[in-house]
Parts: structure tokens; C-alpha cells; sequence
């Protein structure tokens, strides 16, 4: 597990009561020529008119996720003037394709894993935490098309963006399970440094 900084957003691991996680998503619409980058683990929302776009918020008390938080960006689909159908780690800002679907880990069971912007110690078990930026079309590498956020190595004992169980990997590395309903997240620590972590949100 990586000490070092290498953040890489949320990364599905496999389902809360220890069943592997089988690559289920649920695909919804993207709006053709839609302007903003998504990056596989970026957290996603289902705007006003249906479709998925990032989230911008960094699920904070202040800047909670908005209602519409649906899951995680696990690429796309779509017909390349180009190349013709294509599968993408990553949806490239304004792509124009009227038939853009997102690939979304939107199962409230799932156990993600992700990377701190910081040390994480034994002591902020069972306190919460928010990302440590907000999500724009910036926040991840478009060569491997992967989100690079990060969650805030600062943990409070209020609500936050992610929550409810959450274990730690290493210093900097967590497994986390996030319940999305359309609000904001809190965290909770479970056992040990060795032991597999997981959140649920509130």
C-alpha cells in the first residue's frame, strides 16, 4: 500500500458483508459536448435535466454534495465521429455524442478504497472527513484518464462528506463504504492499522 502521495479518487473493492465486488454499474446519460472532464472515481450527480455531471463540491460542512450525489465514475461509452464506439476510462470535455452513457458504482453496499492527503492515524477513528478539494475538469491525468482526489487527512468529529465505518491500510490509505443519499458523508474508523476500512454516508 502506498505511503506516499498518489491519490486516485474512490476505487471499488467489493461489497460491505466481504462478496467480491463483480464490476456492477449502472449506466445513465451524458449530455452531448458537456464540458467538464470525469475521471474513473470521480463522485458524479444526476443534474436537473437527467444526466450525470461531476460533483463540485468537496462535502464539507460548508459545501456539502448536492442532492442528486447518485455514485462513482467508472468510464463511458459513446460514438466517435472518428473511431465509432468506444469504451473510455474517461469522458473527455466536450466530446459531442448523443449516445454518452456513464458506467456508475451506485450500489449503497459497495466498499471503496482511496488515499488520503495526509497521515491518518489510529486516533481518527470514528471521526469524519470531506475530500480534500473540490472535484473540477482538472482533477485527474487525462494520459490514464483517473481521477487523482484525495481525502482530507483533517477529520472532525461533525458530520462530514464520508462516512460511516471506515479502516485503515496504511498512513495514508483507507477502504471506505459511501452510502449516497443525496446529502453530505461522515466517517467512521473501525480496528486497526492492518485491518480493511470502510465509511457509509449519513
Amino acid at each position: 500500500m502506498a505511503t506516499t502521495a498518489t491519490p486516485y479518487g474512490l476505487k471499488p473493492l467489493n461489497e460491505i458483508g466481504g462478496l467480491p465486488y463483480a464490476g456492477a454499474t449502472r449506466k445513465l446519460p451524458i449530455t452531448s459536448g458537456y464540458n467538464t472532464n470525469l475521471f474513473y472515481g470521480a463522485v458524479v450527480t444526476i443534474a436537473t435535466n437527467g444526466t450525470i455531471e461531476l460533483v463540485t463540491t468537496n462535502g464539507d460542512n460548508s459545501t456539502p454534495f448536492p442532492a442528486g450525489t447518485i455514485g462513482v465514475f467508472m468510464g463511458c461509452s459513446y460514438t466517435d465521429a472518428t473511431l465509432g464506439f468506444v469504451n473510455r476510462q474517461m469522458w473527455p470535455a466536450n466530446t459531442v455524442a448523443s449516445d454518452a452513457l456513464a458506467f456508475i458504482v451506485d450500489d449503497p453496499n459497495t466498499l471503496f478504497q482511496a488515499q488520503a492527503a495526509g497521515i491518518i492515524t489510529q486516533t481518527d477513528l470514528g471521526q469524519n472527513t470531506h475530500f480534500n478539494a473540490v472535484q473540477s475538469t482538472s482533477t485527474g491525468s487525462t494520459a490514464t484518464g483517473n481521477s487523482n482526489t484525495a481525502l482530507d487527512a483533517t477529520t472532525a468529529t461533525t458530520a462530514g462528506l464520508l462516512s460511516e465505518s471506515l479502516t485503515l491500510l496504511t498512513h495514508r490509505e483507507v477502504q471506505l463504504v459511501m452510502r449516497l443519499l443525496m446529502l453530505s458523508f461522515s466517517l467512521t474508523w473501525a480496528t486497526s492499522t492492518q485491518t480493511p476500512l470502510a465509511y457509509k454516508g449519513d
